[in-house]
């Protein structure tokens, strides 16, 4: 269970996973010693999964991000196998989510342009065994981007 530090910390490490240990110590009115004891156990125990660079697309030519919803011919363990591990092998496919509804995977692609989302679709995902559906919705903008989860109790929200 979650104390109010933790809390605070894990707030202050998704604005910036390369704060200091002693400026995180600081903010939270805790002792550098004891911060980085929280922190290692909260990495530990699975809160904190990894950290990373958030990168801009456009800045590295990704300008075409998409949701692509798809759908299986059958739901078989084997055909729904075989679709997430091809799925995990496309470096395109930021995110791939098993959902409910209409269609049975919704996928995040970022491509570089039309094209490579035309190579992306009929090239490499509609060959995939079992795909019997796919939607594709370009993104114009974004109206929210956010990795951070508030992690502060509802109550006190």
């Amino acid at each position: 269970m979650l104390d109010e530090i933790d809390r605070q910390i894990l707030t202050l490490l998704q604005a910036d996973g390369r704060i200091s240990n002693a400026e995180l110590a600081r903010r939270i009115d805790l002792s550098p010693p004891a911060t980085y004891m929280r922190v290692k156990n909260l990495e530990e125990t699975g809160f904190v999964r990894r950290y990373v660079a958030l990168l801009e697309p456009e800045k590295v030519g990704f300008d075409l991000l998409c949701f692509v919803q798809v759908s299986l011919q059958l739901h078989s363990l084997e055909q729904i196998q075989t679709f997430r591990k091809v799925i995990q092998g496309m470096p395109e496919v930021l995110e791939c989510h098993h959902v409910t509804g209409e269609y049975d995977y919704l996928l995040k692609v970022a491509v570089r342009n039309r094209k490579e989302l035309e190579i992306f679709l009929l090239e490499r995902l509609t060959p995939v065994p079992g795909v019997a559906r796919i939607h594709t919705s370009m993104v114009l903008s974004e109206v929210k981007l956010t990795t951070a989860l508030p992690v502060t109790p509802p109550d006190l929200q």
